[in-house]
Formats: C-alpha cells, structure tokens, sequence
C-alpha cells in the first residue's frame, strides 16, 4: 500500500447558471461573514490543503480572488474555455493537479458536520492512509436518489464506514438501484450517495480524456468515469454523517445559514429568534380566540 500526500484540492464553479452561487455570503459558526467559496476553500485548508485551484468561467477569476484574498491558499484559476459541464470543468483541471492525488469540491455546496476541523479531514487521512481515491458519501433514503450519484459495493472488513465500491449510477431510479446499488448491512430503501467531496487520483483524467473524446460535443458526467475507475483501480468511498447543503436549490441558501448558525457560537441566541418567530404565528389575531 502507498501512502499518498493530498496538498492540493479543485474546486469547479463555472457551472454558466450558477456561476453567483459562490458569491453569495454567509455567516459562519463564528459570526463572520463569508462567501460560500470561502467557507469551501477554508475546509480544505483545514483538511490540510496547501494549494487550490478554481475552475471558473472566463472573467471570473478577479471577482473570485477578491473573495478569497484571506483564507490561506496559495490559488491558481483554471479558465473552462467550453460549456460541457461539471466533468469537463474537472478535466480542465489536469495541468494544475498534474501527476498528484488531489480533493475535489464543487463550489455551491456547504459542509456542516460535529469536527471542528470539518468533513474534508478524515476523507483526506483515509484516502492517504489507503492509498486510493476515495469519496465521501452519505446514508440517504430512496426518495433523494433523483439528486445524487450513487454507489455500490462491500464493506472493507475491519474498517467501518469504508466500502469498496463497485457500481456507481448518476441519479439511478429505484428500481435501478435495487437491482445494481445494494449495499449489505443498510436497511431497505437506503443507499449510498454522494456527498460531495471526493479524494481523486491522476488516473480520473485519463478516463475522463477517453470520455470527452468520445463523446465529441457531448456531456460525460463524473459518474460515469468514476464507474470506469472503480475497474481500473482500487476505489473506495467513506460514510458522511455531517450534512451537505446545495445553495443552488430553492432554500438552499436559508438551510445552509441556518445549520451553520445552529451549530456555531450564536446558536441560542438563533434559537431565541425562531422560537419568537413561530411563537408570533402561533399567537391569534386580537378578537379571536375564546
């Protein structure tokens, strides 16, 4: 087994549609406001992440840098010169990450979990200590499955919350994931899906190159490619039990702010105000009542 080092991490944010995404500001378990690609960048700093590169769409990189002037990383911005999605957007990554493992995050997802240290950590220690790529996933019922890539597999025998993956499915339908996408010891109707951050070794752009080139104009998803690097190579995923926050989805923004708050230094005084609020709503107009 070798003992990899994860120093540099890629962040895609030049989805055309959701490009602002990134801009838009939180405030973090500390009170202070962040953008949500700042409070991205900082869990990898956190992981131990030394360098970080940003896949943007062009004129991007200016707006992008100022957001992130002070969360110590050293940063490269990678231009997406075509709109062939969120694979590709990965692949124009190749000449920073060159022949390095490296973590991966999409830019419009926060993490909120109980380490202090954040969720990008222990995904980086494993993959090093096991020297494979590695994602993270979370247990999610049947219903969620139209939303996240999926993956099958065993158990690693002696390593709980460790699966050898197997099979991997872009967004399957239930009877696809019945069929391809068990996962022994989970309960019925729940799966393994993806969430969101991946530990990825240089053979994924080989794959992805195969991909692309085939499909000329069209669109690979990352799933897909990782499906073929679980035949080429060892490729495991880890168990979540933080939770992932898109704040492109309709209240995405207001739940991430919300967990962040709950789980931060202001959470009473956050609690004080819902509790009013819902109090407020409870309370009958004057002339009602008994």
């Amino acid at each position: 087994m070798i003992h990899m080092q994860i120093r540099k991490a890629v962040i895609t944010a030049a989805g055309r549609n959701q490009r602002n995404l990134p801009m838009q500001t939180l405030f973090d378990q500390q009170g202070v406001e962040r953008s949500v690609l700042s409070l991205v960048v900082r869990e990898a700093v956190r992981a131990g992440i030394t360098d970080v590169c940003i896949v943007v769409w062009p004129g991007d990189e200016e707006p992008y840098a100022r957001l992130l002037a002070d969360d110590g990383a050293r940063l490269t911005f990678v231009v997406q010169q075509e709109a062939r999605g969120y694979a590709h957007a990965v692949f124009s990554s190749r000449s920073f990450v060159k022949d390095e493992p490296f973590l991966h995050f999409v830019g419009d997802h926060i993490y909120v979990g109980q380490e202090a240290s954040g969720s990008a950590k222990g995904l980086v220690e494993a993959a090093a200590a096991e020297g494979c790529a590695i994602s993270a996933v979370q247990v999610t019922r049947e219903s969620l499955l139209p939303f996240y890539g999926t993956v099958g597999g065993q158990p690693v025998t002696g390593k709980p919350g460790l699966y050898r993956v197997e099979t991997v499915r872009e967004k399957p339908t239930p009877t696809e994931a019945e069929q391809d996408l068990i996962v022994p010891g989970l309960r019925s109707g729940q799966y393994l899906c993806f969430y969101g951050m991946h530990v990825l070794t240089p053979a994924i752009f080989a794959i992805l190159s195969e991909m692309l080139i085939a499909a000329t104009a069209g669109r690979v998803t990352l799933s897909a490619a990782l499906a073929v690097l679980a035949e080429r190579q060892q490729y495991l995923a880890m168990i979540q039990t933080g939770q992932r926050f898109d704040v492109g989805v309709k209240y995405g923004l207001f739940t991430a702010q919300l967990a962040l708050a709950l789980s931060g230094q202001d959470r009473d005084n956050v609690l004080t105000h819902l509790v009013n609020v819902l109090a407020a709503r409870e309370m009958p107009v004057k002339g009602e009542g008994a």
